[in-house]
C-alpha cells in the first residue's frame, strides 16, 4: 500500500499478537497519534477471543490509556485473572517497543435467558438522516485519519459545533483488515468519540483528552450504523467528564463514560 493510498483496515496483522497500525488510526491532535476508538476496539478483540466460553459475552470493557498511543506497530495481550463459568474477570494491555501503553479489563458474563423480558428506559433514537453537511474542518486538528475512516450522520452537536451532541455513525473499514467486525468491536471503534461529539467547549482554545474509557453494554448492537448522544460536564478547577448513550435502530443497548484533562490550548 503507497503512502497516500487510504487505508483498507485500522490495522495490520502481523501474527503474534503485533499489528501494524495504519494512517487511518490517526486522532484529530496529531497524525503519530492514535484516536482512542480503533486502540479500545483492538484490545476488546482480543478479549472476545481470548480462551471463548460458549454462552458468555463480553459485557464491560474498561480502557486505561497510560501514554499517547502511536501510530506503530503494536503488541496485544490478554490473560483471564478470574475464571469462571457465569463470569469471568479478564486483564489486558496494549505494548510498544517493550512499553506498556494501554491497560484495560473486561467481564466476560453468562447471557441472560432469551424468555427475558427486556427493560430499556432510554428513548428511541432519532430515524438515521440519508445525509448531513461534513463537519467543518477544526483548526489546527488533524481530519484525515480516524474521522475520515469513519461515516458520519450528525444529527446535532458534535466535531466543533455546541454539544450535548448526537450522531449516527459506521466504520468504512473494518478493524482488522481481512475480518468481519464484531457487534463489540463496532461499539468500541465509536465509542470514545464521545467526547467529540458531545463536547460544549470551544477545540480551538481547549485541550480535552480522556484518561480512560469505560463501555458497558446490556446487549450486543445490531447493524452496521450505531447512535451515540452524548454530552460533556467540566469544572473550573476539577476536570471534565463524558457521558453517552448508544444505540441502534431498535434502540439503546449500552453506554459510554469518560473521564477528561482539561488545559488550555498552546
Amino acid at each position: 500500500m503507497s503512502e497516500d493510498a487510504p487505508a483498507e483496515a485500522f490495522y495490520e496483522p502481523l501474527g503474534g499478537g503485533r499489528f501494524a497500525s495504519t494512517a487511518a488510526t490517526a486522532g484529530p491532535w496529531s497524525p503519530g497519534l492514535q484516536h482512542g476508538g480503533p486502540v479500545s476496539a483492538l484490545i476488546g478483540r482480543a478479549f472476545e477471543r481470548h480462551d471463548p466460553a460458549p454462552g458468555t459475552r463480553v459485557a464491560r470493557v474498561t480502557v486505561e490509556i497510560l501514554s499517547p498511543v502511536p501510530v506503530a506497530e503494536l503488541r496485544v495481550g490478554v490473560r483471564v485473572v478470574r475464571p469462571g463459568r457465569r463470569v469471568a474477570h479478564l486483564e489486558g494491555e496494549i505494548s510498544h517497543e517493550g512499553r506498556t501503553i494501554v491497560r484495560a479489563t473486561a467481564w466476560r458474563i453468562l447471557a441472560a435467558p432469551s424468555h427475558l423480558a427486556s427493560v430499556v428506559h432510554a428513548a428511541p433514537p432519532p430515524p438515521l438522516p440519508d445525509s448531513t453537511p461534513p463537519f467543518e474542518k477544526w483548526r489546527d486538528l488533524h481530519v484525515g485519519g480516524y474521522l475520515s475512516a469513519m461515516e458520519w450522520r450528525l444529527i446535532d452537536g458534535g466535531f466543533g459545533r455546541p454539544g450535548p451532541g448526537t450522531a449516527w455513525a459506521r466504520s468504512r473499514v473494518p478493524l482488522v483488515a481481512g475480518e468481519t467486525d464484531t457487534p463489540l468491536v463496532r461499539a468500541l471503534t465509536l465509542a470514545d468519540s464521545a467526547s467529540g461529539v458531545g463536547s460544549q467547549l470551544d477545540l480551538s482554545k481547549w485541550l480535552i483528552i480522556n484518561t480512560d474509557l469505560t463501555v458497558a453494554l446490556h446487549r450486543d448492537p445490531v447493524g452496521e450504523w450505531l447512535c451515540m448522544g452524548a454530552s460533556l460536564d467540566a469544572s473550573a478547577g476539577g476536570s471534565a467528564l463524558c457521558q453517552a448513550t448508544l444505540a441502534d435502530r431498535s434502540g439503546e443497548f449500552g453506554r459510554a463514560l469518560q473521564t477528561m484533562l482539561v488545559d488550555e490550548r498552546g
